[in-house]
């Protein structure tokens, strides 16, 4: 589960996202202009940034650059316009964007793209340069390794076998991820839930989720929000 800001001054397409990211299991936070997405960047510190180009008071372009100078673009942004040409693509790839989404948005590509910024490591403007390579390159993965000397990056030790009936816990591992991931965060929130004695505000901020994203969360993981608290 990853925290999500999306910018967008459309109220629907602010709306949209927010669904859809919601239901795929993220804690999605909203900003309709450049001032509100400062603001939620250093409250909330978002995994990642969903930003549109043109807003009626500073576009997403000039924040992704001072945001860039600033060394605050340490996550992964992916730009969304229905209008932006294909330099300002490029200037926001070059900036550090990760992504370009085109509006309308189709789900497929959204959620494809989320994934890939999730999993694509930020290197901050400040820190690239033309003789930095990653660590997939294959000047690295093919160095010669020097005698005596341990290699980068220890093979780990096999892992135990797994057979059908594994399970985390008391979580079955033999079953589909979205039901996996659903039994995890039902455990979480009871946990939660009683740790709390049933107080949703604290069992908000102890999750990070607002109260209204976590009473549909729970509602959709089917968890009874009317118990009686706890008196022992």
């Amino acid at each position: 589960m990853a925290r999500i800001l999306v910018v967008d001054d459309e109220i629907g397409i602010r709306e949209l996202l927010s669904e859809i990211l919601y239901d795929e299991g993220h804690t999605v936070e909203l900003a309709e202009n450049a001032a509100q997405a400062r603001e939620s960047r250093l409250r909330n510190r978002p995994d990642l940034v969903l930003l549109d180009i043109w807003m009626p008071d500073i576009d997403g372009v000039t924040l992704l650059k001072e945001w860039s100078s600033q060394g605050l673009l340490n996550m992964p942004v992916i730009m969304m316009s229905g209008h932006a040409t294909v330099d300002t693509a490029v200037e926001a790839t070059r900036i550090g964007a990760v992504d370009f989404l085109e509006k309308p948005i189709t789900l497929q590509k959204l959620l494809k793209a989320v994934a890939a910024g999730l999993a694509r490591p930020v290197i901050p403007a400040s820190m690239r340069s033309r003789t930095e390579r990653p660590a997939t390159d294959p000047v690295f993965t093919q160095m010669p390794q020097i005698a005596g000397e341990a290699p980068p990056q220890a093979a780990p030790s096999t892992p135990p076998a797994m057979t059908d009936d594994s399970h985390l816990g008391s979580i079955s591992l033999n079953q589909p991820l979205r039901e996996a991931r659903d039994e995890f965060e039902r455990i979480y929130f009871e946990y939660h839930l009683v740790r709390e004695n049933h107080s949703m505000t604290r069992v908000s901020e102890r999750t990070g989720l607002e109260r209204t994203h976590l009473y549909r969360k729970l509602k959709q993981l089917g968890i009874d929000t009317s118990r009686k608290k706890n008196t022992g």
